[in-house]
């Protein structure tokens, strides 16, 4: 492999670039699907290869190949300085790096217990077990359990001397019940609905988990959410659960502070940006308690890394603070454009991906309002939405509606009646803006998010979102005329 990466870069200074680095990555993954008593599914993928991406006269070039062989290396460092050259026909600016130091480094993902060394019987018989509970809950229709397991081995190095070295292990797991009668579906998942809740860490947060013991449970609220009545409609007090309040961050938060979307130079998947750099330090985001981060050191965050794709350090950095928008997902092509360096958010799905701003993982600091019940006890009328549904946001990010799988009504600080179908909609800084209260650390959890989608070809990242429930005054819920 150093033969291989030397040559690249070699190769890429030959052919005049002012800046290279290449990528060697191996990308392992396994998910296996229990669906009503039996395995439906159990994949595995394993993907090799290298990228080689090349600065010349400011314009970037990008090539890769699957073949791990040093003579590859020359044609793929050529390939990319000729579409570099060609790239640059068209830049209208030239690129300009910020000045981070190169590194050399290794790092691996903290665990106690390997996902991969865990048995199939194993992990089935969890699966199982967690189904057998479901299937006891008459009127479930559809039973699922999945569990996954991811390892990436990846080589970054540059020519200016970058050398860093990286192991990322991820595990999880989760389970959905769904139940049906003549006119209506309804499902509960648990723990959340992203397709369970991942990690960068081992299968001890699998077993954490306790699937078996929260799937009766999950089985009986689909049920009963068939014969709730809807949720009401009108302007009321909202309370969110962790899972709810995550996607809320991913939408209406971590989206739009990525800087290439601000900038216009990414657009896909629901658009651009509100959060113009003129903004900045400017913007009420939120009210004083609207603390977010974006923490690639935390431990065992799905977003969580030693170093970027662009050899940039993990790091914790501010972008909303005490309600005002503070910073920005940046890489190092568009620090530099607002007086900064790299925070360190530029990833690429595989070898064969170029980076691009993602997220890491993007909290919401916790606050002090107790535990959940605390907080429903401290609201006097409203509503409690839990575990998100169906979701809908405009291109800039700014107006959303989202749908939760099941509510309850909040009447004299008590959870009364379940409804079903809930929704809400706001505008996102008055959204906010009218966040009151947030749980405390006890009910604080850090999400994994899978499934992040940007780009084109699209790339999925792995990104996570911590957060607690939380409480917003006076929120459009329901379906109505507003």
């Amino acid at each position: 492999m150093k033969e291989l990466i030397e040559r690249a870069l070699d190769g890429a200074q030959r052919g005049g670039a002012e800046y290279a680095d290449v990528r060697v990555v191996r990308r392992e993954d396994e998910t296996l699907t229990v669906k009503n008593g039996a395995l439906e599914a159990a994949t595995s993928n394993d993907s090799a290869g290298f990228g080689v991406r090349v600065l010349v006269n400011g314009a970037w070039g990008f090539s890769a190949s699957a073949v791990l062989e040093p003579a590859e290396a020359d044609r793929v460092a050529a390939e990319a300085i000729e579409i570099a050259r060609a790239s640059g026909r068209a830049q209208r600016t030239p690129v300009e790096l910020d000045d981070t130091p190169p590194a050399t480094d290794t790092y691996r993902t903290p665990y106690d217990e390997d996902p991969f060394a865990v048995s199939l019987d194993e992990k089935i018989r969890i699966l199982l077990e967690a189904d057998a509970a479901m299937a006891r809950v008459e009127g479930v229709a559809i039973r699922e359990g999945t569990m996954v397991a991811g390892r990436e081995r990846k080589t970054f190095a540059s020519l200016t001397g970058a050398w860093i070295e990286q192991e990322i292990t991820e595990a999880g797991g989760g389970i959905e019940a769904t139940a049906v009668n003549e006119v209506e579906m309804q499902q509960r998942s648990y723990p959340n609905s992203f397709g369970g809740q991942s990690v960068t860490g081992g299968f001890e947060s699998v077993r954490a988990l306790d699937l078996a013991g929260h799937a009766q449970e999950a089985a009986e609220l689909a049920v009963a959410l068939l014969d709730a009545p809807q949720c009401p409609s009108g302007e009321m007090d909202l309370v969110l659960d962790s899972t709810q309040v995550a996607l809320q961050i991913h939408e209406s938060c971590g989206h739009p502070t990525e800087l290439d979307r601000v900038f216009g130079t990414e657009a896909s998947f629901a658009g651009t940006s509100f959060l113009t750099t003129d903004r900045l330090n400017q913007l009420r985001y939120g009210s004083e308690l609207v603390n977010i981060d974006a923490d690639a050191t935390a431990r065992g965050g799905l977003g969580s890394f030693g170093y970027d794709d662009e050899g940039v350090p993990a790091q914790r950095v501010p972008l909303i603070s005490a309600g005002i928008l503070v910073g920005y997902l940046t890489s190092r092509e568009t620090a530099p454009r607002i007086g900064r360096r790299s925070m360190g958010s530029a990833r690429g799905w595989s070898w064969n991906s170029l980076p691009l701003i993602r997220m890491t993982n993007i909290n919401l600091r916790p606050g002090d309002a107790g535990s959940l019940e605390d907080l429903i006890a401290d609201t006097r009328e409203g509503i409690f939405m839990s575990i998100n549904k169906s979701w809908s946001i405009d291109d800039r990010r700014l107006n959303f509606q989202f749908g939760d799988q099941a509510g309850w009504l909040i009447r004299n600080g008590r959870r009364t009646q379940l409804v079903r179908n809930p929704t809400y909609t706001g505008i996102t800084p008055q959204f906010w803006g009218s966040c009151d209260a947030i749980c405390g650390p006890d009910e604080w959890t850090l999400w994994g998010l899978p499934n992040c989608g940007k780009g084109e070809p699209v790339q999925t990242g792995h990104v996570g979102h911590g957060a607690a429930p939380a409480r917003f005054r006076n929120v459009k819920v329901g379906v109505g005329r507003w």
